[in-house]
């Protein structure tokens, strides 16, 4: 593993990620690095997350250390996350989704529709940044997550400086996701159409039982009835059984013109699906938790299920 194996390993361990007998791990620095690097050493490090990725090999729990810097990854084209069980982690101040310094921009002269795309299975990301400065024009997005069973945590989910109608923070489809201590969009740039911070949707996956646990959903619209919401659950979504859970999440909205219509945008079509506001949930700024409650479940906002009972009847 290169230069100072032990701290590398120490990292790993720390991070709690697995290894295999043929795992590889690539360092990033957007400042020190050269993609022309061996890169798995600290002194050798790779530039950019686009090129670590190239090198990376499915299914061997190969892992990209992505140092802090003051300076971001601009990628020249959207990334493609696409090994399956191949992990990413920042390597930097340990915080709360918000503020990584584990940084992918995509800057607003390259103009992508969308910075990364995470479409492997069983992949763990931890404590990184992702943002989109595209200008607005067209819609555009920051990231999208197709792949299945993989492992989110302290990750930052930006909202886009584009503000046109369905651009995105997190756009999901992929089944059986996780979640924890994330943070999706953010009060520093207006929404001003009616633009969605977790967009869910069936597309070729199935997003099924994905799970959100302490996570912030952040927006700010200064304009009244711009028609944001912190998630939009698209009318694709036909799966008989389909579930989504959150548990102790904030959803928080800066009044800038005047308060969501509602935080939550439940279009699925299916009769037999379930969204689970599990544990204690905080909305702020929106005038209802939902547009519609019919397949909404939870024990703590109506004084007659506080005792644990789960109902679809919402204070």
């Amino acid at each position: 593993m290169g230069l100072y194996p032990h701290l590398i390993t120490e990292y790993l361990t720390a991070l709690q990620i697995p290894r295999g007998p043929d795992s590889n791990v690539y360092l990033v620095d957007t400042e020190e690095g050269d993609d022309n690097n061996i890169g798995d050493r600290f002194n050798l490090p790779l530039k950019t997350l686009a090129e670590a990725e190239d090198r990376c090999v499915a299914d061997q729990h190969d892992v990209v250390l992505f140092l802090a810097r003051a300076t971001a990854d601009n990628p020249a084209a959207e990334i493609a996350w696409d090994k399956d069980y191949t992990h990413l982690c920042g390597l930097g101040p340990t915080l709360y989704g918000v503020g990584q310094r584990s940084r992918v921009v995509a800057a607003a002269a390259t103009a992508l529709l969308s910075t990364i795309t995470f479409s492997g299975d069983g992949c763990i990301v931890k404590n990184m940044q992702f943002g989109n400065e595209k200008a607005a024009g067209v819609a555009a997005g920051v990231a999208t997550i197709t792949g299945q069973r993989c492992y989110f945590q302290n990750v930052f989910f930006m909202v886009p400086f584009a503000t046109d109608a369905a651009s995105y923070s997190l756009k999901l489809s992929g089944g059986e996701n996780t979640f924890v201590r994330c943070s999706i969009g953010q009060t520093t740039a207006a929404r001003a159409a009616a633009s969605y911070g977790l967009w869910m949707y069936k597309g070729a996956g199935n997003n099924q039982r994905n799970k959100f646990v302490k996570c912030e959903f952040r927006s700010w619209a200064d304009v009244p009835g711009a028609g944001h919401v912190h998630v939009y659950v698209d009318v694709d979504i036909d799966n008989e059984g389909w579930t989504q859970q959150f548990e102790d999440c904030l959803f928080l909205h800066l009044n800038g013109g005047s308060d969501l219509t509602q935080a939550i945008d439940d279009n699925c079509a299916t009769a037999h699906h379930m969204i689970v506001l599990r544990g204690h949930n905080a909305f702020a700024g929106a005038t209802t938790i939902a547009d519609d409650f019919a397949n909404f479940f939870a024990a703590d906002y109506a004084t007659a299920f506080k005792g644990g009972l789960m109902s679809t009847a919402i204070d």
